[in-house]
């Protein structure tokens, strides 16, 4: 689903603020915590999970260790 997020200003940051109906299909709280990722397409949200955590942060490793193959592998 798709909506419109407005984006604030929030002391030296930008804040979004997600529509409450999303918030509660996606069982978020105020207070909880997100990932933000950047990708090719913009912006994914999505719920925290240390699991997910110790993934992305074994995948940064493993890219930034396997660099210079990973770019051959690419050609």
């Amino acid at each position: 689903m798709t909506q419109t997020v407005r984006l604030r200003r929030a002391g030296g940051s930008i804040s979004a603020t997600l529509p409450k109906d999303m918030a509660d299909r996606l069982k978020l709280e105020a207070g909880d915590t997100v990932f933000a990722i950047e990708t090719e397409r913009g912006i994914l949200i999505t719920p925290y999970d240390p699991e997910t955590e110790e993934a992305l942060a074994i995948a940064a490793d493993v890219a930034r260790r396997y660099r210079n193959a990973l770019r051959e592998l690419a050609k």
